[in-house]
């Protein structure tokens, strides 16, 4: 390991028992010197995902260890020290976090975090650490589950529910940039002009209008592909907006368990961004790296926290569903 003298603890976001933001606690955590194959990163900003909202309150689809389970997925910040075993990294580096980190044991929500090398993406000198942390996970999440999975192409519909979502504000961009139209929903007007001022080709209020009756009067026969972020009982409804033989990806569940489409035939796909093959991540970061040095894709950020301890109200904001865009917080 590089010989750096170490504070003895660091801080971090810790939580004893489901619920809502507030069971969210800042505490001293002792610091471990990183492994062999390991990294020490003093985070610099962290960026809020709802799948954080779902693995606080017990609703992932794994669940924390309790008590004393971290949180988060997405950071960036700077390498301190690396282990003897390292060799893509070295202390100075600018990085961001991305594939196989589990959260209850290796939570980013902290100024400090030990964390694998294969956990850890290089960043850019021109990306910042607030767009750094806003990044990875949504950009890769709707590349690799659009384009991987789903197949878009070049002048393709692609009906995106969710739209106002890291996630969704994401797959706007990634449609873009690959010649698609994305179509995007939201579930008020209040939003409409933020997503098309984002790049959305047309926005759908589904509070308002019937959903695959305005896709249909858009594209004539339906979308090409829809990519689901609610499930539960709405993806039949969502599902009717595409064209004969069109293709379903669902990568969230927010409405609860998913009802089965019936309007056959049609091609479904559930997405896991840590499922996402080697080859295809590969090809995923090197696509958003190539986005983010261009500045052709740009995370939108809805609010940023100055510190650790505007952590309970950065919740609170992400599920408000008030926001459009990434929630930050900066350390």
């Amino acid at each position: 390991m590089t010989h750096t003298t170490l504070p003895a603890t660091a801080r971090a976001v810790l939580f004893h028992e489901l619920g809502g933001p507030d069971v969210l606690h800042i505490e001293d955590v002792p610091l471990r010197s990183p492994g062999p194959a390991e990294l020490l990163i003093r985070v610099k900003a962290l960026g809020l995902n709802r799948a954080e909202a779902l693995f606080r309150s017990g609703e992932y689809y794994y669940l924390p260890t309790l008590p004393g389970s971290r949180l988060g997925y997405e950071a960036s910040g700077v390498v301190e020290a690396v282990g003897d075993q390292v060799t893509g990294f070295r202390p100075g580096d600018l990085v961001t976090t991305g594939p196989g980190i589990e959260m209850g044991a290796q939570g980013v929500y902290g100024d400090r975090i030990v964390l694998p090398e294969t956990a850890v993406v290089p960043r850019h000198s021109s990306v910042d650490a607030i767009t750094g942390a806003a990044a990875w996970l949504t950009y890769t999440t709707a590349y690799g589950g659009m384009v991987e999975t789903g197949g878009l192409r070049p002048g393709d519909h692609v009906v995106i529910t969710g739209a106002s979502s890291g996630v969704g504000t994401a797959a706007i961009q990634v449609a873009r940039r690959i010649g698609a139209i994305p179509v995007a929903t939201t579930r008020t007007a209040a939003k409409k002009q933020a997503l098309l001022d984002l790049g959305a080709e047309h926005v759908v209020v589904t509070d308002g209008d019937d959903l695959a009756k305005e896709v249909r009067r858009i594209t004539g026969d339906g979308a090409d592909l829809l990519f689901d972020a609610i499930g539960g009982p709405d993806l039949p409804h969502h599902a009717a907006a595409l064209r004969k033989r069109g293709t379903i990806v669902v990568y969230g569940w927010l409405n609860g368990t998913i009802a089965f489409p019936m309007n056959w035939p049609q091609t479904i796909h559930t997405y896991a961004n840590f499922d996402l093959p080697e080859d295809g991540r590969r090809r995923a970061e090197a696509f958003l790296d190539a986005g983010l040095r261009d500045g052709g894709l740009r995370p939108p950020i809805a609010e940023v926290f100055d510190g650790l301890d505007r952590i309970r109200d950065a919740h609170r904001l992400m599920e408000s569903n008030t926001h459009t865009g990434k929630i930050v917080v900066t350390l």
